[in-house]
């Protein structure tokens, strides 16, 4: 039978804007580390547009803010829900090295979910988990100076062409085969963006294999940025990834407009 297609909910434009102005007013300083998620819990388009914030124009999100800023299960809809903890295939596959310094540094990425960097600070953070098909989002909501989010965002454009196609260790000793691929996002998706597609394959005994397939996207909007990974050993939707992608940076944009507090 096949997938009905993703559906997305429109979030009232008045509605969202009685929320964010209501975090605002109310929110608090919220700590450097990632916030855990409220339940329980393709090329791209152009490099960057329009001129950043200044640093004294665009005081950090508070924690309320950030986590407004948020996607929920509401917004993809069926199957997607509040996320159940860490998919196994974490350790197996995404705890890897190899030789290649730029792929090492992809896979440690991948799976320290630190994508711009130790010194990033990490908001917000969520997660779903797809009922069907066994995928799974993370998002995070970072604070991040342009300058050093469009340095990363180079990087990861540069990586089809330095890891299109490279082969890695995992920690139990097995050999996985890695390709690197260019994925499009929404072009009215913030001021810059990057998207990837990366698998992992490991062979079996039975002349069989294990593939994990993984959406990257990452983008900027403003001072701050949003980053989703979207992986499964399954069917991976490139559609839940593409549809993330613009409602969290239009979402980030909004909090952006409502109002930021100086903490």
């Amino acid at each position: 039978m096949p997938r009905p297609p993703v559906r997305v909910l429109a979030v009232p434009v008045l509605a969202l804007g009685v929320l964010l102005t209501a975090t605002a007013c109310g929110g608090s300083d919220g700590p450097d580390a990632a916030a855990e998620p409220a339940s329980a819990s393709a090329s791209p388009g152009p490099a960057r547009t329009g001129a950043a914030p200044s640093p004294a124009s665009a005081p950090a999100l508070t924690e309320a803010q950030a986590q407004a800023a948020l996607i929920t299960e509401a917004d993809l809809g069926e199957p997607w829900a509040a996320t159940q903890g860490a998919a196994t295939w974490r350790d197996g596959m995404l705890k890897a090295s190899t030789e290649r310094a730029d792929c090492r540094r992809l896979l440690d990425t991948l799976y320290t979910e630190e994508f711009f960097g130790p010194d990033a600070r990490t908001r917000a953070v969520t997660g779903l988990d797809d009922d069907w098909d066994g995928a799974q989002i993370r998002y995070q909501v970072v604070a991040h100076p342009p300058r050093e989010a469009d340095r990363t965002l180079d990087w990861l454009r540069s990586l089809p062409r330095k890891c299109g196609e490279f082969t890695a260790v995992t920690a139990t000793g097995e050999k996985e085969y890695a390709e690197v691929t260019e994925t499009e996002l929404p072009e009215e998706a913030g001021d810059a963006r990057q998207g990837l597609r990366i698998t992992l394959t490991v062979p079996t005994s039975d002349d069989d294999a294990t593939t994990l397939t993984l959406d990257l996207a990452a983008v900027r909007v403003g001072d701050d940025a949003i980053v989703l990974t979207n992986g499964g050993l399954g069917d991976v939707p490139g559609d839940a990834t593409w549809a993330a992608t613009e409602i969290g940076a239009r979402r980030l944009a909004e909090v952006h407009k409502q109002g930021r507090v100086e903490v």
